[in-house]
């Protein structure tokens, strides 16, 4: 089974938003898919992206192939240099969890004040 990380298509018609899923190459664009790796919406300006990058590293380090669209969406989250680098997994995670914990922090002091 080749796993490709693709866009599968959501959102009304003519106001597209996609989600980058690790799909079965065989598989219909929007059929089913093996994983959710992130969000992609073209509408918003500045276009608004979304990617685990945990999870797309460890895609890409299962073998995934990415389409055009979405190595270009990953070189600007960050996954594809730290695929490149060979940043393990555990440390894009906890990256991932400070982030959180950061965000959440400077919630609680705007809340506060």
């Amino acid at each position: 089974m080749a796993v490709r990380l693709r866009l599968t298509r959501t959102g009304k018609k003519k106001q597209p938003s996609y989600r980058v899923v690790a799909a079965d190459s065989r598989a219909p664009r929007d059929g089913k898919f093996i994983d959710i790796v992130g969000t992609y919406n073209p509408r918003l300006e500045p276009s608004e992206i979304l990617i685990n990058n945990a999870k797309a590293v460890h895609w890409l380090r299962q073998g995934a192939l990415p389409s055009e669209r979405v190595k270009k969406l990953l070189e600007i989250s960050g996954a594809w240099a730290a695929f490149e680098d060979g940043t393990t997994v555990e440390a894009l995670e906890a990256e991932a969890d400070a982030a959180k914990a950061a965000a959440a922090e400077a919630a609680a002091v705007e809340v506060s004040a």
